[in-house]
């Protein structure tokens, strides 16, 4: 197990100017927008706004620090308060608008096809689930003789079992698993705990200004 400290992910500022991005983990490690098959990060968002469109991907958006978005998905506006996974699809558009002053969110995205995801709130003597690759703290916790503070991460590497319950927190699980593509592991038959599904999806990197729908994004070209 790795423990990733929040206070030392480089932050990553939009070019819009709406917040920051710090990147925990990708995968294959140093891949770009264009290139991962998974990707864990942190998103502070500063300002209302569109946010871009990401074709192809899974995500799950989940509010760790603030008093939560209200998302317009333009049949009509949902709630999301902090604490609760949202999964959903990255190519619909939406707005978000603060519920209350600046937000801290996880992101989590995997590549359709290629990788599917979960992500589990745990709370105080939860065991973690067989298989995490992640978790992330909302509040101080213990895991397996690590300390997290609110925001930090321990990640799990290949082999690694997770040993004892929650101390403390509540955390977020996540778990992601590769799609191998053969004829005996074709695309979506990975079997996760079922989360509520919606129609449209938030996304929690801001569009600047003029930017169209699913169209590339200046800071999409830089780590987010």
């Amino acid at each position: 197990m790795r423990p990733i400290r929040r206070r030392d992910l480089p932050a990553q500022p939009w070019r819009n100017g709406g917040g920051v991005t710090r990147e925990i983990a990708v995968h294959p490690q140093g891949a770009g927008l264009d290139g991962f098959v998974w990707r864990i990060s942190l998103a502070e968002v500063a300002a209302d706004g569109p946010f871009s469109a990401f074709p192809g991907i899974d995500r799950t958006l989940t509010v760790i620090e603030g008093m939560g978005l209200a998302l317009d998905f333009g049949g009509g506006t949902v709630a999301l308060p902090p604490g609760q996974p949202l999964p959903f699809p990255g190519e619909a558009p939406v707005a978000a608008r603060l519920a209350q002053g600046p937000i801290t969110d996880l992101n989590v995205m995997t590549r359709r096809g290629a990788a599917r995801h979960v992500v589990t709130r745990l709370g105080p003597g939860d065991p973690v689930p067989a298989g995490t690759t992640a978790l992330v703290a909302l509040g101080p916790a213990a895991v397996d003789g690590h300390g997290l503070a609110a925001g930090d991460t321990l990640l799990a590497a290949p082999g690694d079992a997770w040993e004892g319950a929650v101390s403390g927190g509540p955390l977020l699980a996540v778990t992601i698993a590769t799609i191998p593509a053969t004829r005996d592991h074709p695309a979506g038959e990975l079997a996760f705990p079922r989360q509520p599904a919606i129609d449209s999806a938030p996304h929690d990197h801001p569009a600047p200004a003029g930017a169209a729908a699913g169209s590339p994004l200046p800071h999409q070209q830089e780590t987010t």
